[in-house]
């Protein structure tokens, strides 16, 4: 079972990310199990989103505490605690930011400034698809196209500035 963590801010789409990364899996034939944590509904909240998948129907029902992948859209809330508490040793990490950060931890780092290409793909703020393309990169278990396919399917506007940002991700996606 991989166990995947999304930690964000209201407003950058983690809940929809996980979503729609749930759905990809399930079109390549896993079991997803996806669900959310946040406080107050409203922009810039700190927002958490988690995602299995497995090859067997999961009956695990928990929050994930550490993840095997952990997926960072505001920078800003790994800085406010050690990485560590978020992903197992030795696991991913993607990170939204625009330059590589030097992480202390046994960790497998990735960066992508998805702002940038969400806001340069015509989405605002809204990080979700851009974020996904660089996992894609990073965790080579899910080819693109499952992605592009959930996509098509989940997001209900902009569809090809989603996709746009996705691949282009795909492609920027950097290790330090």
């Amino acid at each position: 079972m991989t166990e995947v963590k999304f930690i964000g801010r209201g407003g950058h789409g983690a809940v929809v990310a996980a979503q729609i990364l749930a759905k990809a899996f399930f079109l390549r034939g896993f079991y997803p199990q996806c669900y959310s944590l946040f406080g107050g509904e409203r922009r810039g909240a700190p927002v958490k989103s988690f995602l299995r998948v497995d090859s067997e129907k999961i009956l695990l029902k928990c929050e994930i505490k550490r993840a095997d992948h952990l997926i960072v859209m505001a920078k800003d809330l790994i800085l406010e605690e050690p990485i560590m508490n978020h992903v197992k040793q030795g696991g991913i990490v993607l990170i939204n930011s625009d330059e590589p950060l030097e992480l202390k931890e046994n960790v497998n780092l990735a960066y992508v400034d998805a702002q940038k290409i969400a806001s340069e793909c015509g989405l605002g703020n809204i990080i979700n698809t851009a974020m996904l393309g660089a996992y894609a990169r990073i965790n080579q278990d899910l080819p693109m196209e499952f992605l592009e396919k959930a996509v098509r399917e989940y997001v209900p506007a902009k569809v090809e500035e989603n996709l746009a940002a996705l691949r282009r991700a795909y492609n920027e996606t950097r290790s330090p």
